[in-house]
């Protein structure tokens, strides 16, 4: 099991920082491999609904289904996946800090037969790419970049 728990500032009232990480057509913005995601119900998302992730992790391609587990509004977002080649559970909380709203992101991972990597290595990729997750995250929600120079490649 990979246990991975961050946290960073973001310089937005917490509101705007939780709208924008709890719709989950944001996620390619801001998540490293993410190619697209969609609700699979109409409306905001909420404690039962789902969402549909495409993306690469490892050079594979998937497609992995998500259940929200969690939603306080502008305090809690946690969701957690039913389909794809990781078991994870994915919890963020959202607080006044410092002018900005802190974010702490928990993150529970267990490693499925699909992947033939030492978990101890993916543990490794995974952290090192939550933390530059939330480091462009932080770059679009306070205005540093566009999020299209966020996700697009370096020329």
């Amino acid at each position: 099991m990979i246990n991975i728990d961050m946290s960073t500032i973001i310089y937005r009232p917490v509101r705007q920082v939780f709208d924008f990480i709890s719709t989950p057509e944001n996620d390619f913005q801001w998540q490293d491999g993410t190619l697209a995601t969609a609700r699979l119900s109409e409306g905001i998302s909420s404690m039962g609904t789902f969402f549909r992730s495409i993306g690469h992790l490892l050079g594979r391609r998937n497609l992995s289904t998500f259940e929200v587990t969690e939603y306080e509004l502008n305090s809690k977002y946690g969701f957690k996946s039913i389909s794809g080649p990781l078991h994870s559970e994915t919890s963020y909380t959202f607080e006044m800090a410092d002018g900005g709203t802190r974010i702490n992101v928990s993150t529970r991972t267990h490693v499925v037969s699909f992947f033939q990597m030492n978990e101890g290595i993916l543990e490794k990729k995974i952290k090192n790419q939550l933390k530059e997750n939330l480091t462009i995250l932080k770059s679009i929600l306070e205005g540093k970049v566009s999020s299209l120079e966020a996700t697009s490649p370096a020329v």
